[in-house]
Parts: structure tokens; sequence; C-alpha cells
């Protein structure tokens, strides 16, 4: 049964440790982890900075102190201008969303429109919308114009993505829709913990699917229009890229590896301030050397982009991400596309590798625990935590983002469990061990072992205590009168019938002689009143004994009576033996002398004797009889004995 409740209290344990551990792992994922994956991307992943093939033209601080915001947007025909006469680069992106046009400078916007209707790499931005279009647009018709020119085509029959959170597109002007060729999604969504992980590579608007900036550019720089979507990926065909796929409510996303910026600077790519480029587009046409080479783009992708810190204008284009508080939104667009050239993404561990991971190091640290001792499995598993640690900052390293907060949270609980389990078990095996000990020793005695458990040792010291010996008159003749087992039977019953008198008076039996018990009073159960103590026990034993004589005789057992000797005295109380077996006992010769007072109650007919010094303790309790000068074997002289008759 106590095997059973052992099982039983394992399984309890177990199902509250997987309660935890359920519990512990979705708060880790909801607001550790994303601190975690942060830490470990700055310091481990983001270790270099980003392509030198991809560049940046922002519309920074520099650019607005010469040209106020809003621009017109003859600027921005000066630049790609500048980009498609004077230079050379592969793509040109250009990361906003035009939406409306300038009514008060439609020159500027017809400059712009005739720049860029000559630009066959152009790519530019939308964004999708979740609220309808207006109720004086013709969302479908324009939706179905918006596919017509710039869909592209996506293979869904292996894998459908049926999320659909966007209802409607940013509406291109009309003479700017005809002027582009190219376009993609710039849209961005954060994580619970507000920051930019994710690359949305394909966003869905009202059933419809559409690639981001960066993979329209990328589709567009490996001349093909169709990808392939897979359960956990997305594939370019005709090139040899796989994108691993996050299926989420935003869109099919991947993780996104970013890179180290350069110093002094907020940017992970080269940078050029705008207005340096329309200066350099004004020289030249002047015939001046300009303020940057046109070759500094020639095959490069350049992103077109607006930062502009100082800006009270809302121009600043920031936004959270691991690597920085504010990245720069047109170097994030960057990042994305430099992630699907180089086919350099973060792979996130899987759902069946992350159980894996806990169910191993849960059941290592129980393990550990069970077979180790204490100090031997805390140093283990402390080392397994920092190794584990160590362990994913090189995942980290090579573009995998393993769990990192979640697997030792869950090896903590499991060493809270696994040593409460522990202790508590041992703790139930300690007390059995005491139970079963407290039935061969003493009760008091195994407590006084427990309390000074750290401070066994042989010795002990001299103290003022009475000894009580209780003998069975005539036990041999008895004995052999009886079987082994009815002789045991009687014993057993004798001795369960007087143990709780004993330890009723304070008194300790320190042992059982065959049929004799010896008990002590006053050490180790500290009692001023011991010598009282040990003959009202005794009073009480005898009457017992008639008790069960009347009881014996009915059952037609033998007639039993008891003699009990009493002293009182000095004695060495503590611990003799060895250093490897002890045994707490009295000992002098007060001890041998209330041993042969018991053995006078034969001589004399009595059941009670007890020593002078005993008698001086409990002269006002008991009514006694004193046999006076008896010889005591040992004993040169002789002495007073008193025969207890009552008591008062």
């Amino acid at each position: 049964m106590k095997k059973l409740n052992s099982k039983l209290f394992f399984i309890k344990s177990a199902l509250i440790h997987l309660f935890l551990s359920i519990l512990v792992i979705l708060i880790s994922w909801q607001f550790f982890e994303p601190g975690a994956y942060n830490f470990m991307h700055k310091f481990f992943t983001a270790r270099t900075t980003g392509s030198d093939n991809i560049v940046l033209i922002v519309i920074d601080d520099k650019s607005i102190e010469q040209y106020r915001w809003p621009w017109q947007r003859n600027l921005y025909a000066e630049i790609f201008e500048y980009l498609n006469s004077y230079s050379k680069p592969k793509i040109i992106a250009f990361d906003a969303i035009l939406s409306s046009l300038d009514k008060e400078r439609p020159e500027a916007d017809n400059q712009l429109f005739n720049t860029i209707k000559n630009i066959d790499n152009l790519v530019v931005g939308f964004s999708p919308l979740m609220q309808d279009y207006p109720p004086d647009v013709d969302g479908k018709a324009y939706s179905e114009k918006f596919d017509k020119k710039f869909k592209i085509n996506i293979d869904d029959s292996a894998y459908k993505y049926n999320y659909s959170k966007y209802r409607s597109l940013s509406r291109f002007p009309e003479p700017y829709f005809n002027s582009i060729k190219y376009t993609g999604s710039v849209n961005t969504t954060a994580n619970t913990g507000g920051y930019i992980t994710l690359s949305d590579q394909i966003i869905s608007v009202d059933g419809k699917m559409y690639p981001s900036l960066a993979l329209r550019i990328y589709m567009l720089l490996n001349n093909t229009d169709t990808l392939s979507l897979f359960k956990n990926k997305i594939l370019v065909d005709e090139t040899n890229l796989t994108i691993p796929a996050i299926y989420t409510y935003d869109g099919i996303d991947n993780y996104t590896k970013y890179y180290k910026t350069y110093p002094n600077s907020e940017y992970s790519h080269k940078k050029y301030s705008a207005i340096d480029v329309i200066n350099s587009a004004r020289n030249l046409k002047q015939g001046k050397k300009p303020v940057i080479d046109p070759e500094e783009f020639n095959g490069k992708i350049v992103f077109v982009g607006a930062n502009a810190k100082a800006s009270a204008l809302g121009l600043e284009d920031a936004l959270p991400t691991p690597i920085m508080q504010k990245h720069p939104g047109v170097d994030i667009q960057a990042t994305n596309l430099d992630n699907l050239i180089n086919n350099d993404f973060v792979r996130q561990t899987s759902m069946t590798q992350d159980v894996i991971i806990l169910v191993v190091l849960s059941i290592l640290v129980f393990v550990l625990i069970a077979k180790l001792t204490f100090f031997q499995s805390l140093g283990i598993l402390i080392a397994i935590a920092l190794g584990y640690i160590v362990f994913s900052a090189l995942c980290f390293m090579n573009g995998i983002a393993p769990n990192v907060i979640t697997p030792l949270a869950i090896q903590l609980i499991t060493m809270i469990f696994g040593y409460s389990f522990r202790f508590i078990l041992e703790g139930r095996n300690k007390e059995k061990i005491k139970q079963a000990m407290g039935k061969y020793l003493s009760q008091d005695i195994m407590q006084n072992v427990v309390q000074n458990i750290d401070d066994i040792k042989l010795g002990g010291k001299k103290a003022v205590v009475t000894v009580l010996f209780a003998d069975i008159r005539g036990f041999t003749s008895i004995s052999e009168k009886l079987t082994a087992e009815e002789v045991s039977v009687i014993l057993n019953e004798y001795f369960t019938e007087i143990e709780p008198i004993i330890t009723k008076y304070n008194g300790v039996i320190n042992k059982f002689i065959g049929d004799a018990v010896m008990a002590i009073f006053g050490e180790p159960i500290q009692d001023i009143n011991h010598a009282k103590n040990a003959v009202l026990c005794a009073n009480e034993m005898l009457k017992k004994v008639d008790a069960l004589r009347d009881k014996w005789l009915f059952e037609g057992k033998p007639k039993i009576e008891i003699g009990i000797g009493i002293n009182t005295g000095e004695a060495f109380v503590g611990n003799i033996g060895s250093e490897k077996r002890l045994e707490y006992t009295v000992i002098g010769d007060m001890v041998n002398l209330a041993s042969r007072i018991e053995s006078y109650n034969k001589v004399y007919k009595t059941n009670l004797l007890i020593s002078s010094s005993t008698y001086s303790y409990v002269s006002n309790i008991a009514d006694v009889i004193k046999i006076s000068e008896v010889t005591i074997r040992g004993k040169s002289k002789k002495m007073d004995i008193y025969e207890v008759l009552r008591i008062t």
C-alpha cells in the first residue's frame, strides 16, 4: 500500500509539473522569448554589415534643411533621372506610397511621371489596408485594374493560404499608375513586443495575394513572375531560392536576418543623402563635378526612401527591430532583399524540435537529481544551463533561432519539482526509518538523536537519574511449559501494555532483557520529578499486570506476577560503544543497585521495592514498609530498602 501511495504521489507531482510547465511555456513565449530573441540576434546574428550591392538614397535631415517638407515631386524626378541617365543601377526601389496629386504644382507631378515612365527597372511601393474602399470609389474596378497590371503568378495548389485581413489597396493616382511598371508591398508587421522580426513576403488582400517590395525586386532580378506555396516554404520558380515560410494572419512571413550597422550610422547598408544626389545631377547638367560619382551606383540595387529625424512633419520612418529601437524603414526593406539575394535567413526551430528539447531536458534533470548528490547534480545542472546558453548563441550565429528562455525556465521548474520530490520522498523514507528504528530504540532516544544529528559521538555526562527494573517472576519455569510462540505472544502483549505507561511518566525504555525491562527517568527527557514519576509508573504497571493476569487466567494462560526495583542516584548517561556502533544507556553503580533491589522481590515476596535514595524523593506520596539491613551483593555495608504498599 505504501508503494502504491508513493506511485500516486509521483503521478500527482508529474501532473502538477506538466501543468505548470505548459503555463511557463505560454508565459515565456509571450513575454520573455521576444526579448531574448532580440538580444541574441543583436549580439550573435547581426555580425556583418549588409551587402555592398545594395545602397540607399535617403531624404534625411540634410535634405530637409535645404528643401522643406513636403517636397515637390520634381525633386524625386531629379533623383530618378540621375540614376537612369548618369548611372546604371540594376534595380531602383521607391520605398514610398504616392496616393495623391499635387494640385498646387501639377507641373512637378508631370515631371516625375514623365521621368519614371522611361525607367524599366523601377519598383515602387504600395500598402494593403484593413478598411474597405471609400464609398465614392469603385474598389472592385480598381482591384481588377491593379491585378491586371501588377499581379504575379502564385501557385497555391500544394498549400492554401486562407487568411485575408486586408480589405483594400492604397490607390495610385491615374498618371502615376500608368507610369510605373512594377510594385510590391512595403507593409511591415510588428510582433507582440512591438518589434519588426518578420518580413511579410506575401500579403493577401480580399483573397488575392501580392509580393513584398523586396520579393518583387528579387523576382525581377531573376526574370521570373511565378511563386509556389508549400507548407513550410515559398519556392521562387526558376531560381534556387526557397524562403522558410510562416503562415500568419498578417501574411506569409519569414524571420528577417538583420545586419550590423555602419560605424556612427543607423543604417546597415551604405547610405547617401538625397540632396547630394540632386546636387550631383544638377552639377552634371552644368558640366561640373558631381558631389557623388554616378559610378557609385553602377550595378547596384538602389532604394530611395525618407527618414528625417529632425522633421516635425512625421517624416521619420523608423521602427523598432532586434538591433535598434529606431531602424530606418528603407533599411528594413533593403535588409529583406539582402536576405533573399543571399539566401540568408533566420530559421526558427520547429515545434517538434522545441518539444524534444524540453522533454529531454526535463528527463535529464530528473535523472541527475535522482542519481547524484544535491551539490553534484546542482553543479552539473548549472553547467547544462550555461552550456545551453552557449549552444543558443552558436545557433544564432549560424542563423538558427531556438527558444532561449523557455528551456531554462523549464529546467528551473523541473529542478524545483525534482528536488522537492526528492526531499519529500527522502523525508518520508527517513520518517519510516525513524518509526521502524523506534520499535528497536526508544522514541525519545530516537528524537534526541535526530535533534543532535550533527553532534553524535562517544561520550556523555553525569546526571542524577532514576532507574527502574521490572522482571516477570518465575518466567523460566513458565516458558518451559509453553511453546516459543506462546511465550512470545504473552511477552509481546505485556510489553505492549507497559510501554505507554512508562512513556506517560516521562520514562525511556533503555532495553528489553528477555522478560525484563530497564527504564530511565530524568534523561534524556529532563524531569525534576523523575523519582516520583518512576514510582507512580511502577504503581500503574502493577495495576495493569493485575488486569492482564485476570485476562490471561480466563484465557487459560499461566499466572504471571512482576517485581519492580527502583533506585535514584548519579550515573553516567550517554553514548557507549565504538565509532561505528553506539548505544545510548546509563552506566554506574546505581544501575546495578536498581537491578539487585528488584531481585529482592523474590526474597521478600514483594512487588515493588525502592532504595532509600528514591524514598527520600517520594516519602510524601508513598506508604512504605522499611526492610532494614539488607545485604546487597557487591556492597560491603548493609542498607535499607522500602516496599511501597500504596500511593497516597
